[in-house]
């Protein structure tokens, strides 16, 4: 394929006049493949590193984690049929697949883009559930905050089927083809534009990000917490807006590769963004649990106390248990108990689940997951 490729279609006449072969032999692949695959290594390496701090220091490994694992296990499948179809010319100039690139290979194509993006829906599903289940868990003892993530979560999971749906049922009958207009069989079915599909998927997906991101800038705002400590929250869950970013980039450039004439020149890039998009969730969600793995390195190198232990040696230390492999306290792995004789008013409620969501999110600037399962105190409630 390429060069040659070219060649022969001018040779055999299926190109017609004006279309060079300079033109037809440009490409964009390898810089796309490059993207690609530094992306999908970096988020390897950080889902890993994750993985090791909490098995190996934090030791608990939460159904976010099992999450995670599953969208880094989707992600390389994606990977994989992205850098097969950029090969097979997917993201080459339109003229160069309707006048050079054989029709049994545009076949071959349309359903590996097809099964491709089933799997990207499926892995930004499963990454973004995998967030707020790490939401549900700081927050657990905020009765609003939860409320809010388990409507999230409902949102999240009423927006996955009509994607699905629309990539499934993109033709009648039913087919993992999207033949081109002049396709041979094309008569056969009744579709709906690349684009019509592709541009809804992209807005659903956009507002996804926005509604999962948007959690912990919520929190941010609503706990009392020193400049300090926000902005050290704030720089853990910062890589989230990024992401929201690349999913806007993802819509701008499937707006372009539907309704630019020469359509598939920007696949390639939409590709590299897509991937993206998954290892940038993945990476945003990850930042607050490699923080445990960090302080054990940098304590080994300077042969201070890890941070962990020496939280738990502090003036709270008896009000904080031992993580979930050592308690066997639940799935939440910590328990936080203030003071108070356990008379809980309607007054005092949301005060009490303020203050455990400042003290879970207190753990997640110094130890980067310790989650607050139970809380029971007296404060002043704080207004609204």
């Amino acid at each position: 394929m390429g060069s040659s490729d070219v060649d022969n279609a001018i040779a055999a006449g299926q190109v017609p006049a004006g279309i060079t072969a300079a033109y037809l032999k440009e490409s964009r692949d390898e810089s796309s493949i490059i993207a690609i695959l530094f992306v999908c290594c970096l988020t390897v390496l950080v889902v890993a590193s994750r993985c090791a701090s909490r098995l190996l220091v934090v030791k608990f490994f939460g159904c976010d984690d099992a999450l995670a694992v599953v969208g880094l296990a989707l992600l390389l499948a994606f990977v994989v049929l992205c850098v097969i179809l950029i090969k097979l010319g997917s993201g080459r100039h339109y003229d160069y697949i309707q006048y050079v690139m054989p029709l049994s290979r545009v076949k071959v194509t349309e359903t590996l883009d097809f099964a491709a993006h089933i799997i990207y829906t499926t892995a930004l599903f499963a990454c973004r559930f995998s967030g707020l289940l790490f939401f549900h868990r700081l927050c657990a003892q905020s009765r609003r905050f939860v409320i809010t993530i388990r409507c999230a979560a409902a949102l999240l999971f009423l927006a996955y089927i009509p994607q699905l749906i629309l990539l499934i049922l993109h033709c009648l009958p039913v087919t993992s083809l999207w033949p081109y207009a002049w396709q041979p069989g094309v008569d056969d079915y009744t579709c709906l534009a690349w684009g019509v599909v592709y541009v809804t998927n992209s807005g659903i997906s956009l507002v996804c990000d926005m509604l999962l991101f948007g959690i912990p800038l919520a929190i941010i705002r609503f706990v009392k917490l020193s400049r300090k400590r926000k902005i050290g929250l704030a720089l853990i869950f910062f890589p989230g807006l990024l992401v929201i970013g690349i999913s806007i980039a993802r819509l701008i450039l499937v707006v372009q590769g539907q309704w630019d004439p020469d359509e598939s020149w920007t696949y390639d890039p939409m590709l590299a963004i897509e991937v993206a998009e998954i290892g940038g969730t993945l990476i945003a969600l990850s930042f607050p649990g490699l923080k445990p793995l960090f302080d054990r390195l940098i304590s080994k190198r300077s042969g201070g106390t890890n941070a962990l232990s020496t939280f738990r040696s502090g003036a709270d230390s008896s009000h904080v248990k031992q993580p979930h492999g050592a308690s066997g306290n639940g799935e939440f792995g910590w328990e936080i108990r203030g003071g108070g004789d356990g008379a809980n008013s309607k007054d005092n409620e949301d005060s009490s689940s303020t203050n455990s969501i400042i003290r879970g999110v207190q753990f997640v600037v110094e130890e980067s997951d310790c989650i607050p399962l139970k809380e029971i105190m007296h404060s002043k409630s704080i207004s609204e």
